[in-house]
């Protein structure tokens, strides 16, 4: 139940930050510091 959240709160907020932007590597940034969220949020 968890995860399946987690998984969803992912997807929003990289769909919110790949729209917000301007550059490929904003997008990277984006989508690590998304990930690192969700280590955390695991740990």
């Amino acid at each position: 139940m968890i995860k399946k959240l987690l998984i969803a709160f992912g997807i929003t907020t990289m769909s919110l930050s790949a729209a917000a932007c301007n550059t490929v590597q904003g997008l990277g940034e984006d989508i690590e510091s998304v990930g690192e969220a969700g280590e955390d949020a695991i740990d």
